[in-house]
């Protein structure tokens, strides 16, 4: 069995924003170095055996922090990488929704079918963290394995080993720097533990962001 520990990493000056920040490579804000530390406190006594990040800096640093504890390198893998949201990156939610009012709709209704312009869409990041989860679990079979990435990629894989389509999207909260546990036995997934933000000192943040 392998037990994976999903992170999403910690606020951005764009997620203050209400920038949807794609794959730009947006640094944590202060708020978002602190909640990494206390994610990394929580998991400080819990053994780990690898670590694993998209290879973008919030996410990395996110794991780090955690990693650092274990005295385990952090390595980086393509595949956790945030959607590309292509010509909305950088851009204000209102913004995109004046500028693409139908597309922004259905992202906000049924995700599943939007294509983001010049970008991705929910499939492509399906496909892609299913791949990098199920050579996890071949790989490190037997191992704890700390794994940091983002918004809509966590939604997607949770969804995906939940056997839910991309519809259910939305139905799926990850707050900053939040902890969730996924196992693996005999190809078989379960979900052991989603968004908990206890460590960060509430049980429900109540924060309802703009851009991913």
């Amino acid at each position: 069995m392998i037990r994976i520990i999903l992170l999403r990493h910690g606020e951005t000056t764009w997620n203050i924003e209400g920038r949807y920040q794609g794959q730009e490579d947006t640094p944590l804000s202060e708020r978002g170095w602190d909640q990494g530390r206390k994610a990394a406190l929580a998991l400080k006594d819990v053994p780990i055996d690898r670590a694993i990040s998209s290879p973008l800096s919030r996410s990395y640093e996110t794991c780090r922090l955690a990693a650092d504890f274990h005295h385990l390198p952090v390595m980086k893998d393509e595949r956790l990488t945030e959607i590309s949201h292509g010509l909305w990156e950088g851009i204000h939610a209102d913004e995109i929704e004046a500028r693409y009012p139908e597309e922004f709709r259905l992202w906000h209704t049924r995700p599943d079918l939007v294509q983001m312009p010049e970008g991705e869409n929910l499939e492509d990041v399906r496909k892609r963290a299913r791949e990098a989860f199920d050579e996890y679990a071949k790989t490190y079979d037997g191992e704890t394995v700390l794994v940091a990435a983002h918004d809509a990629v966590n939604k997607a894989i949770i969804c995906d080993l939940l056997g839910l389509d991309m519809s259910h999207f939305w139905q799926i909260k990850q707050d900053n720097a939040c902890i969730n546990v996924l196992e693996c036995d005999k190809g078989t997934w379960r979900l052991v533990t989603l968004n908990s933000t206890a460590h960060l000192g509430y049980l429900v943040s109540g924060i309802e962001q703009k851009g991913l």
